[in-house]
């Protein structure tokens, strides 16, 4: 098994719903995330999958959609007032953690076609998550 993993680097805010700790604050993160893909041979020019196309297609993606953005659960009782003086925000159906940003992206490279066998998001140098698909 052959495998490349990307580190892209995107700055987030968000909080946590229904959570005690400090993190039910809007709070931001200069996150890294690492994203691997693997195939059992290499293409044709002895890749796995070229790192322009992963930068072409999955960074500039976090770059558009989640780099400088707030994100927060879709009933985040804030939503209405973003939307009134146009800030930017991403919805997502869960809590934003580190667990489900994980997800997001990971579905995202797969429906892609990305061979992505996992991604960990590091919110902090010492904190992070990391989803392998199911």
């Amino acid at each position: 098994m052959y495998t490349v993993t990307k580190e892209i680097y995107f700055c987030y805010g968000h909080r946590l719903m229904n959570y005690d700790g400090p993190c039910r604050y809007l709070h931001g993160h200069n996150g890294k995330v690492e994203v691997e893909l693997a195939r059992e041979s290499l293409d044709e020019r002895g890749m796995v999958v070229d790192f322009s196309e992963i930068r072409h297609v999955i960074k500039e993606w976090i770059a558009h959609t989640l780099d400088h953005t707030m994100l927060f659960r879709k009933d985040d009782p804030l939503i209405p007032i973003l939307k009134e003086k146009k800030e930017r925000f991403y919805l997502m159906d869960e809590n934003p953690t580190a667990e489900s940003i994980a997800r997001l992206i990971y579905d995202y490279a797969r429906s892609q076609g990305f061979p992505v066998t996992r991604v960990t998001l590091l919110e902090t140098e010492s904190a992070f998550a990391t989803y392998r698909g199911s």
